[in-house]
């Protein structure tokens, strides 16, 4: 194992075995264990990228504006991917209302807060901030975007839910491409974070 990327390897082993306690294992709150597991992932990337914080997080009015706009774009794309699923594969409605069983475990209004200000930024720090960052730097921005979201995709699995692990993977390639154009966290956590809210909150698509 290259000793640069040791830390990447290690920590994507930890991710999905954080995963897999969240969504295999039925014990705890369901949003509590996902936020627990996004942030100490986050804690670590943020750990080996203290170099690089100021870039990854140096705003501009635009990247505000390209968050907004791209969340509402990815809204649409699932939108047009759920009907689509519904017409084609007889078990897409009973995969995709799963997705939202654990909604009855907190709150709405706490689940939002915490996929806007927690879960959804998290994610993004660790997997584009410091995974795919980390594996464009020693492999090139292609190969590192598609290494990054191809383990961003595979730790979902552990779902044993096939939409669900569809829709990891256009999630990872769409944020991993808003990443690799911007070079820069503050777009791509808005995205992340306007869209979690609006999938799981505000407009559930079952």
């Amino acid at each position: 194992m290259n000793a640069s990327l040791r830390p990447v390897w290690l920590t994507v082993a930890a991710a999905f075995g954080l995963w897999f306690l969240t969504f295999t294992l039925g014990f705890g709150n369901f949003w509590l264990k996902l936020t627990a597991s996004a942030c100490l992932l986050a804690a670590i990337g943020l750990g080996y990228s203290r170099v690089e914080i100021k870039t990854l997080f140096a705003f501009r009015m635009r990247h505000l504006w390209i968050g907004i706009g791209s969340a509402l774009v990815l809204y649409g794309i699932f939108w047009v991917g759920k009907e689509t699923a519904d017409l084609l594969f007889d078990f897409a409605p009973g995969q995709i209302a799963s997705v939202y069983k654990p909604k009855s475990q907190l709150d709405a209004v706490w689940i939002g807060l915490l996929l806007l200000f927690l879960m959804g930024p998290a994610e993004e720090i660790f997997w584009r901030g410091f995974i795919q960052r980390r594996l464009a730097e020693r492999y090139g921005a292609r190969r590192g975007f598609w290494w990054a979201a191809g383990a961003y995709t595979l730790i979902h699995i552990t779902s044993w839910n096939f939409m669900l692990l569809v829709a990891a993977g256009v999630c990872g390639l769409f944020w991993g491409l808003l990443y690799r154009q911007e070079q820069n966290l503050i777009p791509v956590v808005i995205s992340h974070a306007l869209w979690d809210v609006m999938i799981f909150v505000l407009f559930p698509m079952a």
